[in-house]
């Protein structure tokens, strides 16, 4: 039984160069609700998540996001338009693919090395 309701739940992600991070993060749709220099809560529609400034390379390269969407396809076009692997040199970028789980994944780093799995339930 729960003490009382939950009102919210929110991951902090860790970012090498928060500057940067926020760049890329706005870049690709991010909205910062506000921000000082060890923290930022950053949205996308009604998501919301904590980039950090706090970087181990070990935690870094092993963090994952989820980012659940209707289409993957339109967020791989969106992604291409933004140049941003050309704009972030370093990131990981792999167009969207049906996984052997039944889900369709678009891979996406950010500066840091965090993963983040843009996801759509779609077959094909």
């Amino acid at each position: 039984m729960m003490p009382s309701p939950v009102t919210d739940l929110k991951t902090f992600v860790p970012a090498r160069d928060a500057e940067l991070s926020k760049k890329f993060y706005t870049d690709l749709g991010f909205t910062i609700n506000w921000s000082n220099e060890q923290i930022a809560e950053l949205q996308i529609g009604a998501f919301r998540f904590l980039l950090q400034t706090f970087y181990v390379a070990e935690h870094a390269g092993n963090f994952m996001m989820s980012l659940s969407v209707e289409d993957a396809d339109a967020w791989w076009d969106h992604i291409q338009r933004l140049e941003l692997t050309k704009k972030y040199p370093g990131i990981m970028c792999k167009p969207p693919q049906l996984q052997p789980w039944g889900i369709r994944v678009l891979y996406l780093s950010d500066p840091a090395g965090v993963l983040w799995h843009i996801t759509d339930m779609r077959k094909s």
